[in-house]
């Protein structure tokens, strides 16, 4: 039994590291870890348990009799997070190039269902260069097996993608299937054809980077969720991120202990947020007021900056943050904004985090780039996405809210469990300026002054139709709230609404009144 116990160990070490001295080398040369120590950076010492860590490909394929390296490319297994079960894939660049053949994919296939099965997250570490060419369309079948298990896990258990590498080819829609992308600079690119293949179909000369580096995805195509410098601070932020998310769409976020207290008054947001409607201003120094500690993690900062994705707590629960950023695009909604709110509102629908929704938006954004690419149909999205939302609801209107926009973002009308305002609010078809020119055009036309008699009307309007108690008097704001005690009284809410969807006890059938 030792000798063979002693074998075993020989063989292990052997498919842990083998003789890989030289692609090591190359791989920290590249500015990139070796999967295995991705893999023990991100999750807690000691508590990876890998599976099939001898497997082989078949040598089926043109041209590998003569390399079938234990592992076929991927590591695979499971560990914890903070001591939460969390299931992980890596890809090994140094074997075979990371790419995905028939074992490999099999491999992949079974921690995948291990997850599902289990309820737990999903981690895939991508480092690899696509299907191997030399199994044809095994290869390609094994691909279709990771889709088809991606889609089943959506909404189910978190599926996280962290690019560490190439990610090519029909590897690159494994990712967007996913909850949420990270990815390196420099290091990873993702792409469905490479510069080569641009270069001789388009004549378009462009380097790896620039075609699908970290940067294009995390800011121009919206693809990549988050960006980083260094593989270290990418999977810090991995481990971060599912402190913040359930084990699977039948559980709560996990809650922790607050030592910031519930009751604690905001009053710098009587002086962040301008009175004039008109004035930028941050409003992620607004939702640093109002969480925990002033911490939140924002989802897609790059991209569409004209609305604030983020995940924060609130006495110690998470919530998922939706607000308009009027310094950008004055906060108005456009196609890109309503894409990135819509699906961040579908993740937190998924799984369980209440909704906080801060309005400060003028409508959405006029253009006819903006009409002819669809910004009816992007934005109906957003609507969808709200409207079917179950997950507890708050809308808070900070300042002005106008049109088609302030309906989208989660008003009463569409089933807000709660809806409050600030003193600043204004709520309203359109701003008080267009509204004059459409409802008093003829009364301004013919007066003798038309620019004093429009300022009038100006003045009319706001005070008739979009003074802050307008929407109160009607029922649809459930309160004017002090901008200080804002704080205080989310955390109220979202503990009373907290089991709202809980079922009901069934009733007894009991003797009828007589």
């Amino acid at each position: 039994m030792h000798k063979l116990v002693e074998e075993l160990g020989l063989r292990r070490h052997a498919a842990a590291d083998g003789d890989h001295t030289a692609t090591t080398e190359r791989q920290h040369a590249s500015g990139k870890l070796t999967a295995r120590e991705r893999i023990a950076l991100f999750l807690d010492a000691d508590s990876f348990q890998e599976i099939e860590p001898f497997r082989r490909h078949t040598a089926h394929g043109f041209g590998l009799e003569a390399r079938r390296p234990a592992g076929d490319g991927v590591v695979t297994g499971w560990g914890t997070v903070d001591g939460r079960t969390v299931f992980v894939y890596a890809q090994d660049f140094r074997l075979l190039a990371g790419t995905v053949g028939e074992a490999h994919a099999a491999k992949i296939h079974k921690v995948m269902d291990m997850a599902i099965a289990a309820g737990a997250p999903l981690v895939g570490l991508f480092d690899g260069a696509g299907a191997r060419i030399q199994e044809g369309v095994s290869a390609l079948a094994g691909f279709g097996g990771i889709f088809i298990r991606n889609t089943r896990a959506s909404g189910v258990i978190p599926q996280i993608s962290v690019i560490l590498g190439p990610c090519a080819g029909g590897a690159a829609y494994s990712p967007a299937l996913t909850d949420f992308v990270f990815m390196v600079r420099e290091t990873s690119q993702m792409f469905v054809t490479g510069p080569d293949v641009v270069a001789a179909v388009t004549g378009e000369s462009v380097t790896m980077n620039e075609l699908g580096g970290a940067d294009v995805h995390a800011a121009k195509s919206g693809v990549a969720h988050f960006a980083y410098d260094d593989e270290a601070a990418c999977l810090h932020d991995v481990r971060y991120l599912l402190s913040m998310l359930p084990a699977n769409n039948r559980e709560h976020p996990p809650a922790t202990r607050c030592a910031d207290p519930a009751d604690r008054r905001a009053d710098d947001l009587y002086t962040l947020v301008p009175t004039e409607a008109g004035r930028p201003y941050d409003m992620r120094a607004v939702i640093a007021e109002l969480v925990d500690d002033g911490e939140s993690f924002e989802i897609h900062e790059g991209w569409a900056a004209n609305i604030v994705c983020a995940l924060a707590r609130l006495g110690g629960q998470v919530v998922g943050i939706v607000a308009n950023q009027p310094s950008t695009l004055a906060g108005a909604l456009d196609i890109h904004a309503s894409e990135k709110a819509a699906r961040f509102v579908q993740t937190c629908d998924a799984f369980n985090i209440p909704l906080l929704t801060l309005l400060d938006v003028p409508g959405f954004l006029p253009g006819v780039g903006q009409e002819h690419d669809g910004v009816i149909r992007h934005g109906a999205k957003l609507l969808y996405a709200f409207c079917n939302a179950t997950v507890p609801r708050i809308s808070i209107v900070v300042r002005k809210a106008f049109g088609g926009a302030y309906i989208v973002m989660d008003s009463r009308s569409v089933g807000a469990d709660l809806a409050f305002a600030w003193p600043t609010n204004e709520i309203a078809v359109m701003g008080p300026d267009g509204a004059a020119n459409v409802v008093f055009r003829r009364e301004i036309a013919d007066s003798d002054d038309p620019a004093t008699a429009r300022e009038q009307k100006i003045k009319q309007y706001r005070a008739e139709l979009i003074h802050p108690y307008y929407a109160a008097e009607r029922g649809y704001v459930d309160d004017i709230i002090d901008p200080a005690t804002t704080r205080a009284t989310l955390i109220r809410s979202f503990a009373m609404l907290r089991d709202k969807h809980a079922d009901l006890p069934v009733r007894k059938h009991g003797n009828p009144p007589q």
